[in-house]
């Protein structure tokens, strides 16, 4: 499974009150089922904005189940970004890829 982390921000109003329960619904979905880690909202933004955490096979996945989103699909997603995330350090550290580039030390995961 690969890491991918996902920022979207969103525009104030009606339509984001409107969808707002069908969009934590589909969040609790998504970590009941294991795909989605952490979510959560980011403080101190313009808009509106989340951070999602997801574990899934492929960038293809992780794209199809942010496009699920109940705000994706009312077309409220102003801003997206999706990255691939190797966690080398800290909770997730047990399920990356232990490389460290350009060290020629152990991985956290061999020391």
């Amino acid at each position: 499974m690969a890491f991918f982390i996902v920022t979207m921000s969103h525009p104030d109003g009606d339509g984001w009150n409107r969808h707002l329960a069908a969009h934590v619904a589909y969040i609790k979905e998504l970590v009941a089922a294991g795909s989605l880690r952490a979510s959560g909202r980011l403080l101190g933004t313009p808009l509106r904005s989340g951070f999602l955490i997801f574990t899934v096979p492929d960038r293809a996945k992780a794209e199809a189940l942010v496009a699920a989103d109940p705000f994706a699909v009312e077309g409220l997603v102003e801003s997206l970004t999706i990255t691939e995330w190797d966690p080398l350090f800290g909770a997730f550290a047990a399920e990356s890829s232990g490389h460290l580039p350009g060290l020629q030390t152990p991985s956290p995961q061999e020391a």
